[in-house]
């Protein structure tokens, strides 16, 4: 297997991690109030998340919830009360220190579970393990190839807009800047819950 094969896989990875949706504008929100440095352990779990996530696509997981619509339904839900949660705590803040909305950057735990949870990630996964299984002998090595360019595209993606929002706000004076924004931001996580349900 040479670099010129895999190539398009980690393409495919990036171009799809890196668009907006509910963990490019949390890690966006997260530079913004907390900085890149205490934004890691969230950009750590949204990677690993999105990573293992390939991976069980890869292994066959998409067999599980293709014969189980109920469990499909439950994950949606699931997700989707989780980001209008953290919809509403990244709306509601005001500046950084503050506000006590924001008093802590979301976990690893935390950016695992977001990825988990969300039906855009698992449509990316499940449509690569289909897409691209033809560059593996087997489930075993498309599994390590999944998470390998998965991980790699959303440690890029989550460190690209974390730094856009520590810029965004080096630029912000005001409690009243910094709300509008953050209510932007809240918008734009809800507003990413729409396309699982469409």
């Amino acid at each position: 297997m040479s670099p010129e094969t895999v190539l398009p896989l980690v393409l495919f990875a990036l171009v799809s991690s890196i668009t907006p949706g509910g963990a490019t504008t949390l890690a966006t929100a997260s530079g913004a109030h907390f900085g890149f440095r205490r934004s890691i352990p969230l950009m750590g779990g949204i990677a690993a998340g999105l990573a293992s996530m390939a991976a069980a696509a890869a292994a066959g997981l998409a067999g599980v919830l293709e014969a189980m619509p109920s469990l499909q339904l439950v994950m949606k839900g699931a997700g989707s009360a989780y980001l209008l949660w953290l919809a509403w705590k990244v709306g509601r803040a005001g500046p950084p220190r503050l506000d006590a909305e924001l008093a802590q950057p979301t976990s690893f735990v935390g950016g695992v579970w977001l990825l988990w949870v969300n039906p855009k990630a698992w449509a990316m996964t499940l449509g690569a393990a289909a897409s691209f299984a033809a560059l593996a002998s087997g489930p075993a090595q498309l599994s390590v190839l999944l998470a390998f360019a998965f991980g790699f595209a959303a440690t890029v993606s989550v460190s690209l807009w974390c730094t856009a929002g520590t810029l965004m706000a080096r630029l912000m004076r005001t409690e009243a800047q910094w709300r509008a924004v953050n209510m932007i931001l809240g918008a734009s996580l809800t507003l990413s819950i729409v396309p699982m349900w469409l």
